[in-house]
């Protein structure tokens, strides 16, 4: 959830730190801090508060020299200070930290006890008081890191300095992602991909359990035996102008608009003469069409919503058992799974730590294991035994949008294979659905193109104390993403619920003019859907409706409505996410809250 930024090499590290920890703005925080060593040492800054007000102070108090760390802090162990944080030091040793460290209170009191003094409440800071413990016991600066790793319990990722030697960065990783860059004579660290970008696309993924050396030209890692390691370069396709905002207001209303586009990037290469081809698919079918009974789809927050979506079509199109299950509660309850179950973990950004941990649960187990994820090299995607890539590109916002579509889209098109593969689905049905999803981009394209005229509502719902998103069958999911947009980024509080639930107790909370957000769009659930209508309806609820083109029957019963292309029922809960998305940045924006990054939020949650 937080960022970390390291450079070593032969130019001025602060101005590469704040470009860097400004590309990381996006994963939410609430301090920052930087700390570079130069010819007096090691300097220090940190500010409570948004990165601006670290620049602030590094305009009247510079700081210069060619190695250095930076950190933006999202506050779990400790208030948000200046004190708490990052960089932590300890003498010659500083460290910066992502993940959190179990048994802190423990190796603080140990410390405390051989003379330690601390300064935060942080966790983290027990780690460079640890370092810095083994090198006055005569330790060099690796097998310090080594016997501290040893120590400690929970998960990380650290960018540490040994004031010492200044021509070297050290590195671990356990849990948190951490990559190493490579450009010339410069070397990046970061806990994405996104603050190495502008100046390499070759890099190396730490793997869980590796820690090592960062030198301007070169990378030496190890495992916990101090065993030499070898990890690839891979070379990273994104290009670094697709996380600007490109004129747009905020990141997020940018990639609502490229949906078009990354979903035609979602498709490339996996339609082919009416029929639909998932490679990965076939990685672990090995020769066999379909040799598992059921799946089991573990995700978290929007991409768990994709997941119910995703059981919905899969059990139709394929006719496969789905379960789906939040992966934070799946990995602590006493899970039944069979041996012929595949597993499909579904993650934006492949670091998030409740999924990881679910889908290593059920690897130890033997389980077959394809992921869904945006982040190529990411913890899930070398977890998984292969990986259904989502082609969204980086996502900056914190809520999330296009990263979602393109799931669903994946989702869809892995159905659709599976339905292939078992004879569920034969040719010419084949070839409709793909003759569909080859214009689900223009229309998305044409709902976008009317999307302002959602402004008007959006100031209308702006007003209220609440609102209510109802949905039935796959439409249920898309009220729960529609409510969660909503809440996530104007603030305002949102339920989704399933239509026929309505009068098992959310009925209660309709009154007048209550805003009631309804999935009405013609299918097999569309007359249960008109019933549940009339009855907000009668209780005095103001109804929008999502409607399907041309439904004349709803224009008349409710105040406002959204028309959605004709489709098949499937793809429809793509189209009806776009306006969806729109009348909730309309509204955060009219509210003037800060869409990218909303409050207490991060974009990877890579703690429990």
């Amino acid at each position: 959830m937080c960022g970390i930024v390291g450079y070593i090499g032969q130019k001025p590290a602060t101005p590469l730190l704040i470009e860097g920890l400004r590309r990381l703005e996006y994963r939410g925080y609430d301090s920052a801090g930087i700390a570079v060593i130069g010819g007096d040492g090691v300097q220090i800054q940190r500010a409570e508060g948004k990165l601006a007000q670290l620049e602030l102070l590094l305009r009247d108090h510079p700081i210069t020299g060619v190695t250095g760390i930076g950190h933006t802090r999202w506050a779990t162990h400790g208030k948000p200070s200046e004190t708490n944080a990052h960089p932590h030091r300890c003498q010659n040793v500083v460290v910066v930290h992502n993940g959190i460290i179990e048994n802190h209170d423990e190796l603080r009191i140990d410390l405390e006890g051989e003379g330690h003094q601390f300064e935060s409440d942080t966790d983290t800071e027990v780690v460079c008081h640890l370092i810095y413990a083994y090198l006055k016991k005569g330790c060099d600066t690796l097998l310090a890191i080594r016997k501290t790793l040893h120590d400690i319990r929970g998960s990380y990722a650290l960018a540490i300095l040994n004031v010492d030697e200044p021509t070297h960065l050290y590195v671990a990783r356990r849990g948190g992602p951490l990559v190493v860059g490579f450009n010339g004579g410069d070397a990046i660290v970061a806990s994405d991909v996104t603050p190495i970008l502008p100046h390499t696309r070759r890099m190396v993924f730490l793997e869980d359990g590796d820690f090592g050396r960062v030198s301007a030209t070169g990378l030496e890692l190890f495992d916990m035996e101090g065993t030499l390691l070898t990890r690839p370069f891979q070379s990273i396709p994104w290009n670094p102008i697709q996380a600007e905002r490109g004129g747009y207001k905020h990141f997020m209303l940018k990639e609502i608009f490229e949906q078009p586009q990354v979903i035609e990037d979602a498709l490339t290469g996996r339609l082919s003469r009416g029929r639909v081809t998932v490679k990965e698919l076939q990685e672990v079918c090995g020769g066999d069409d379909f040799p598992f009974d059921d799946i089991t789809i573990l995700a978290c927050g929007t991409s768990y919503h994709s997941g119910l979506i995703g059981k919905y079509i899969i059990e139709a199109l394929a006719g496969v058992r789905v379960t789906v299950d939040l992966a934070s509660e799946f990995r602590y309850r006493d899970t039944i799974t069979s041996e012929r179950s595949l597993v499909i973990p579904i993650t934006q950004s492949g670091e998030t730590a409740d999924t990881i941990a679910a889908t290593q649960l059920m690897k130890d187990r033997g389980q077959k294991v394809l992921a869904i994820c945006n982040a190529i090299g990411s913890t899930i995607t070398r977890l998984a035994d292969a990986t259904m890539l989502t082609h969204a590109g980086p996502e900056i916002g914190v809520a999330s949008t296009k990263a979602f579509t393109t799931q669903l889209v994946v989702l869809y098109l892995f159905a659709l294979d599976i339905g292939q593969r078992r004879g569920k689905l034969n040719a010419d049905v084949v070839v409709k659905h793909v003759k569909e999803l080859r214009r689900l981009p223009r229309q998305i394209q044409d709902l976008l193109e009317h999307g302002k005229r959602l402004q008007p509502l959006a100031r209308e719902l702006a007003e209220a104390d609440h609102a209510l998103y109802i949905g039935r069958g796959l439409h249920y999911p898309v009220a729960l993403e529609g409510a969660l947009k909503l809440k996530e980024i104007s603030y305002l509080h949102a339920e989704g619920f399933a239509g026929g639930e309505l009068k098992h107790g959310p009925i209660a909370l309709i009154d007048e003019g209550t805003p009631v957000i309804a999935m009405a769009l013609k299918d097999a659930v569309y007359e249960k859907m008109l019933s549940n209508i009339e009855e907000v309806r009668a209780r005095g609820a103001n109804v929008l409706a999502l409607v399907t083109e041309g439904d004349e029957t709803l224009r008349a019963k409710v105040h406002h409505v959204i028309e959605i292309p004709e489709t098949n029922p499937y793809l429809a809960a793509v189209l009806a996410s776009i306006p969806l998305q729109l009348l909730a940045y309309y509204v955060a924006d009219h509210k003037g809250t800060d869409v990218d990054q909303p409050r207490n939020l991060a974009k990877s949650v890579t703690v429990e």
